[in-house]
């Protein structure tokens, strides 16, 4: 019998039997030996020999019956007692003595429960169960049994063991556990949270359980209540009454994920509500103090709006749940009535404006979300009406410059807001105007309407009606004037093609958003930039097409008689005649509108017109045209300084001229390029010469650079096989070389009366020249008449007998070369004198020419050559010449210094 067995032996059966696992033979003896098996040693004998890697569902049921002090009916036949029937007693007693059972002493137990030896027992069998098997599991398996023994018992299940096993449960089974329970236990607080939320760090953003670990792991071990210190306001807390580090490190592991990792912090803000939002399992609770819950509450809240402020991500995914978690978070205090989602709020649009917003226009505002973010004095993560409110706009207003082709964050935002840099402001309105501009698809009224609505409500953050120097605006693009911004969105109305929407909105609305000027000045810049943009002169179509019905989108305010439509349709004229010529102003770049009115000096791109199209300078009246509307455009005509914006009327004609006798002069060159002389002179004669215009009346006559140069290149140019014969003579002479010298001379002339004194010199040198070769050329024809006419004498021919020379008879009926030879009166002069050809020229009162050999210094006559001629044929040279020289003194002399009122004294005998 088990019962009749001396304490050893039984002592020694107990090990036996615990050693071998065999739980129901040790139950047994354990009831019929109660005496020698107390409560204490046979808890002890489990400890020391009973093996870790039986399940404790083996033995838990005795040790229930051994806490509630009644165990079930055995059969006490059953035993067996070999091990120990045969041993003397002093055997025993020896093998009982050198038994070393372990102790059930242990560390972290309340000091009212060390006396408690099962509640002893379960927490060292719980640590060498994990130290020497590692199956965290059975943990749970040994001690939930027992979790309402005591409240020692309950708190540390709960709070210690049960967020070890889940987080060892949710580690990767290939990897070590990295503490066991025992050094899990003496951890200090910061470092127990930072290892319960390691596998929660940022590679956690492709794993969603983050909120299961806060829920179930961290907040089941911040209900100890031995994490929880009371402090006094003042020494070290945040918030007067308590603290607790371990909750401190998670809500700093929680802003560092905002910063790092958006997806793991936003999912725990979307799905923890903090401590109390916990979910022990096993149908298990505990409450915290409610002092404590008010501590966990708002910091909690505080540490939300830190993370909001934190997450630097842009992407609409990321605001749209950003804003639910402040929106919720403000119903939950109770700042709000009801809980609005993103997609109402942008079409109703809140009023979340403040009224003491100027208080976050410090420097040290923005500091505040990025340095002691958890400080109770902190106005931005303080949670509180206005501190949420600013957030909630804040947010929105990140996701409306998103929605709208601008990327912002909700720090961007906050900076953008907080610091009112006019500038910056600006600058990034005109960003989302130009992505919005920008997107291919066309909007519609509805869309330019909601775009006009949720721009306009990011300067104050309400409806922006109400307008006026005493309102300061507190939104995001606060610091900007509203009727910048309204003008701006005007353009942009006017660019996207909605002239309807733009023309009931600013126009026939009862009331008026903008002053007339303002509107005025929208609808030319927006109908230039249409312009600017046009990649296509024709005006049927695209950018071209598009200006001019900007320019008629709003009638009633942008009448064609206003200056600046009728500079802007002069731009418009222009543009269009260049299109009907093939032009390429840069290598390889087609010409586009914008060239026209960004170049420097637009009148050098009809020279282009004139190089690159053949013949094109018989089309001098398009081109003049074309000049006259580009000096009426505002752009410069010949000189980037001067254009038709800033000048009078008087300035203005007078650059109208200026340009047109620039674009004749660029017809001249372009007409002696392509070896039509008779062209060119044409041009000079018609619209360079003395009478085709007042140079005098212009506003800087002498800016014209071009005429005179234009007029010398014409009378230097020498004719060649190549050179186009002239279409018809007229009265001219029927010579060609002598008609093209006289010509020559012609536009020489105009030279000299254009060109500045500086050149004259070199002109008149040209003028000697040809001076020279039209002498000789009339030298020779008079011979070749002459010899002609000997020739051709009536008399020496056959049967002309007594007939009567017609010379003899009649005069010539023209004043040509020939009968001027017959002359007896009129013989050639020297070469320093004038030429017959020029005193004719003078007596046709082209003063210009003659004269000029005496203006040059050459005044006194060569008498030696003509010493046999008489006195009355040297008087009439000489009247010709004073004619001539007077003629030119009055009309060119004033360029070179000659004395217009000079005086002639008549020769003797005249």
């Amino acid at each position: 019998m088990a019962s009749a067995l001396s304490p050893a032996k039984v002592l020694l059966l107990a090990v036996h039997f615990a050693t071998h696992a065999d739980i129901d033979s040790f139950a047994v003896l354990c009831q019929l030996n109660a005496s020698t098996l107390h409560e204490e040693l046979l808890l002890r004998i489990l400890l020391t020999y009973l093996p870790e890697t039986l399940k404790p569902a083996s033995y838990v049921g005795f040790l229930q019956q051994l806490s509630n002090g009644q165990f079930q009916d055995t059969n006490a036949h059953s035993l067996d007692l070999s091990p120990v029937i045969k041993m003397t007693e002093i055997r025993a007693l020896k093998q009982a003595r050198r038994l070393h059972l372990r102790s059930l002493k242990c560390y972290g137990l309340q000091s009212d429960l060390k006396g408690d030896a099962l509640d002893r027992f379960l927490v060292l069998r719980a640590r060498s169960l994990d130290t020497e098997t590692g199956i965290s599991s059975q943990l749970l398996d040994l001690l939930l049994p027992f979790v309402h023994r005591s409240s020692y018992l309950h708190t540390w299940i709960l709070t210690i063991v049960l967020p070890y096993v889940k987080k060892e449960q949710t580690t990767d089974y290939r990897k070590s556990p990295e503490f066991s329970l025992n050094q899990f236990e003496t951890l200090s607080d910061r470092q127990a949270s930072k290892y319960l939320l390691l596998q929660s760090d940022s590679s956690t953003q492709r794993q969603p359980n983050v909120d299961y670990n806060l829920r179930s792991i961290i907040g089941p071990w911040l209900y100890n209540l031995n994490r929880w210190k009371e402090v006094l306001a003042g020494n070290g807390a945040n918030f007067p009454g308590v603290v607790c580090e371990g909750w401190q490190e998670a809500m700093d592991w929680l802003i560092l994920q905002a910063s790092s990792s958006w997806p793991v912090a936003v999912q725990a803000l979307e799905k923890w509500g903090g401590l109390d939002d916990v979910d022990f399992g096993y149908e298990l609770t505990m409450e915290l103090p409610k002092q404590h819950q008010d501590y966990s509450r708002e910091t909690y809240a505080t540490t939300t709006l830190a993370c909001v402020y934190c997450v630097q991500d842009t992407s609409l995914e990321c605001l749209s749940r950003l804003y639910d978690i402040v929106a919720k978070l403000r119903f939950k205090l109770a700042y709000d009535e009801k809980y609005k989602s993103l997609e109402e709020t942008l079409v109703t649009l809140p009023d979340l404006s403040l009224d003491n917003a100027s208080t976050f226009w410090e420097d040290q505002t923005t500091s505040f979300t990025r340095n002691n973010v958890m400080e109770p004095n902190n106005r931005l993560t303080s949670p509180n009406a206005e501190s949420t409110k600013l957030l909630l706009a804040l947010i929105l207003s990140a996701y409306i410059l998103t929605l709208y082709g601008l990327p912002s964050s909700v720090r961007t935002v906050r900076d953008l807001t907080f610091l009112r840099d006019m500038r910056d402001q600006k600058a990034e309105f005109m960003k989302i105007l130009r992505a919005i501009d920008n997107q291919k698809s066309t909007p519609d009224d509805e869309y330019m309407t909601r775009t006009q609505k949720h721009l306009l409500w990011l300067r104050g953050w309400r409806d922006n009606i109400t307008r006026g120097p005493q309102i300061i605006e507190n939104g995001t693009f606060g610091a900007i004037d509203g009727d910048f911004m309204d003008a701006e969105l005007l353009r942009l109305l006017l660019s996207k093609g909605r002239y309807d929407l733009a023309r009931s909105l600013y126009e026939d609305a009862d009331n008026k958003r903008l002053p007339v000027e303002v509107m005025q000045e929208a609808v030319y810049k927006s109908a230039l930039a249409a312009f600017d943009n046009a990649t296509n002169p024709n005006r049927a179509r695209g950018g071209l097409k598009r200006c001019g019905e900007i320019l008629h989108a709003l009638p009633s305010t942008v009448g064609p008689s206003l200056a600046g439509t009728m500079r802007i349709q002069a731009l418009l004229k222009a543009t269009y005649a260049l299109s009907d010529y093939r032009l390429v102003v840069r290598a390889g770049e087609p010409f586009s509108a914008v060239v026209l009115r960004v170049h420097s000096d637009p009148i050098s791109i009809v020279g282009n017109i004139l190089e690159q199209n053949h013949g094109a300078y018989t089309r001098l009246q398009e081109f003049l045209e074309m000049g006259v509307n580009i000096s009426k455009a505002g752009l410069p005509c010949h000189s980037s300084h001067l254009t038709a914006i800033d000048l009078t009327t008087e300035q203005l004609d007078a650059n109208i001229e200026m340009a047109e006798r620039r674009i004749t002069a660029l017809c001249v060159q372009a007409a002696l390029r392509e070896e039509d002389f008779e062209t060119a002179y044409s041009y000079v004669a018609s619209r360079l010469g003395p009478h085709s215009g007042n140079i005098s009346s212009l506003a800087h006559p002498a800016l014209d650079k071009w005429s005179w140069k234009a007029a010398l290149q014409a009378g230097q140019y020498i004719r060649t096989e190549r050179s186009k014969k002239p279409t018809h003579l007229g009265t001219a002479s029927g010579n060609l070389d002598i008609r093209h010298l006289e010509q020559r001379i012609e536009c020489l002339a105009t030279a000299l009366r254009l060109a500045p004194t500086s050149e004259l010199q070199d002109i008149l040198k040209s003028f000697r020249r040809c001076e020279e070769q039209l002498d000789s050329a009339i030298k020779e024809e008079v011979a070749n008449e002459a010899a002609w006419d000997t020739e051709a004498d009536a008399d020496r021919l056959p049967g002309a007998f007594g007939y009567t020379s017609v010379e003899e008879q009649y005069l010539p009926r023209t004043v040509n070369a020939s009968a001027a030879a017959r002359q007896a009166d009129e013989a050639p002069m020297s070469l320093l004198d004038l030429s017959r050809a020029t005193a004719r020229i003078a007596q046709r009162n082209l003063s210009t020419i003659s004269g000029l050999q005496s203006i040059s210094g050459e005044s006194d006559l060569d008498y030696t050559e003509h010493g046999e001629e008489t006195h009355h044929r040297v008087r009439k040279r000489d009247q010709l010449r004073e004619a001539a020289t007077g003629t030119l003194v009055s009309g060119v002399g004033w360029l070179i210094g000659a004395n217009v009122n000079q005086k002639h004294t008549p020769r003797e005998g005249m």
